[in-house]
């Protein structure tokens, strides 16, 4: 019983390698792969079409026949979810057929496949930089087409996939601020929430990251070295400002005006102080010169 089994998986194989692809694939005739690719690519078996054109490409290209191939050759690796690939090959495509009824729709191709490669907003944007160029390159060159609208909407989303990113970045650095090295992760918050709210002035987030500024840089002042304290409470003071401007109905419009009046009090403590150093740095002076004054005598 075994040996039948493993006669008739023998035979299938056999039956299988002279079947028409595989006759097919071994051919030297280059019309007859030409249409075998082309066959293969309307019935869907793309994998299949990949592989005769890979072998007929070379052969015609220049010739009248080539540009449906080439374009059929990148679409089959679209359609295999090889977006990397299919990208590259639908931008060759337009570079070189760029008056092609076809062109249109190989760019936008080249943009979607960069699109669907693209990676959750948590991972490295880099790919997603290059979908939003391409995109881009697409709507600038094709302001009228059909797609126009799909393009944007693809825009749209990864702008908001960034935002995320940089959103998820900037809090990293608050949920660490109280520890080993709060002075550092506070300085990092008071940057990265003035350069989110720059890049995104329409986020969402913007009120709640406003409100973190005003609460990290009122702590950053408050422990501050004493020759940098009045600077960055004055800084944390007109965070405080803008805040109330901005959102003046905000539900965190009563935790802002508690950090305001400490940074207030702290800066108003910290100018007396300062005042008694200076009062004490002059009174220490004149002592000297008056010692000075009174050897000379």
């Amino acid at each position: 019983m075994r040996l039948s089994i493993l006669s008739l998986l023998f035979i299938s194989l056999l039956a299988a390698s002279c079947g028409p692809f595989s006759k097919l694939e071994k051919s030297t005739n280059w019309e007859e792969l030409y249409e075998g690719a082309n066959d293969y690519y309307q019935k869907g078996e793309y994998n299949k079409a990949i592989i005769l054109y890979d072998k007929v490409l070379p052969v015609i290209r220049g010739s009248e026949k080539a540009e449906l191939a080439d374009y059929n050759y990148a679409n089959c690796h679209f359609k295999t979810k090889r977006y990397i690939e299919a990208a590259g090959y639908f931008n060759n495509f337009y570079r070189t057929y760029n008056r092609s009824p076809l062109a249109e729709e190989a760019l936008f191709m080249n943009a979607y496949a960069l699109y669907l490669d693209s990676p959750d907003y948590n991972l490295d944007q880099q790919s997603s930089q290059e979908a939003v160029a391409a995109i881009q390159q697409f709507v600038i060159q094709f302001p009228g087409s059909a797609s126009y609208e799909r393009a944007m909407e693809m825009l749209e989303d990864l702008e908001s996939r960034f935002e995320e990113k940089a959103y998820q970045e900037a809090t990293m650095y608050y949920r660490l601020k109280d520890g080993l090295f709060p002075g550092e992760y506070r300085k990092a918050c008071i940057v990265n929430f003035q350069n989110f709210a720059r890049d995104y002035p329409e986020s969402k987030y913007n009120e709640e990251l406003a409100y973190k500024l005003v609460e990290v840089s009122s702590t950053y002042a408050m422990n501050s070295v004493f020759n940098k304290k009045e600077e960055r409470l004055n800084e944390s003071l007109n965070f405080a400002s803008d805040f109330f401007r901005k959102y003046p109905d905000s539900k965190y419009l009563s935790e802002v005006k508690k950090y305001e009046a400490s940074s207030k009090e702290e800066l108003t403590s910290h100018l007396e102080l300062k005042k008694q150093y200076a009062e004490r740095e002059a009174e220490q002076k004149k002592q000297a010169e008056e010692l000075v004054e009174s050897n000379r005598n």
